[in-house]
């Protein structure tokens, strides 16, 4: 079995609510999806951070940081996913990567890690200098079309919840 076949596992037995199975399948795969985590290959690198959400691996979030930081625009993406999909139940995730996902939002050179980074935000607390960052990148015409659109929906998201408060 491949990590992705794993991973594809992992996920449909977290969404069945099994537990104990997803519990003795990380175990046999923590090793791998370390080592795949840290391959010279960016597709593998890539690969590993999908997992990381897949197998509901919240004991890998710092595994999650090396692959917002990593050098592949593929293997940044694949992260911001994984956080994103981590952080629907545990907004407290977002919230511990906020500073690097600003930054990701605001500066990375491949717009669609930055389009990620802006989903990513949608996730945590509506904190006021999140908002303005977005508001910055909605309101700015020389940035991406989509962008721009993804931004000003999540700040309008992001306002809404800060007034249900």
């Amino acid at each position: 079995m491949t990590l992705a076949e794993a991973a594809a596992e992992a996920d449909a037995l977290a969404q069945a609510g099994d537990e104990r199975a997803l519990a003795t399948l990380r175990s046999q795969w923590d090793e791998e999806i370390e080592a795949d985590a840290r391959n010279a290959d960016y597709r593998v690198r890539a690969q590993a951070y999908r997992a990381i959400a897949q197998f509901r691996f919240r004991q890998k979030l710092e595994l999650l940081r090396r692959g917002l930081e990593d050098e592949s625009p593929a293997a940044r993406g694949s992260a911001l996913i994984a956080l994103e999909g981590l952080s629907r139940t545990h907004p407290g995730d977002v919230n511990a990567f906020r500073p690097l996902l600003h930054e990701l939002a605001a500066r990375d050179p491949n717009v669609a890690v930055r389009r990620l980074a802006v989903v990513c935000l949608r996730n945590g607390t509506p904190q006021p200098a999140t908002i303005q960052i977005l508001d910055g990148i909605a309101d700015d015409d020389e940035e991406d079309v989509e962008l721009r659109k993804a931004a000003r929906s999540v700040s309008a998201q992001l306002l809404k919840k800060s007034r249900a408060k």
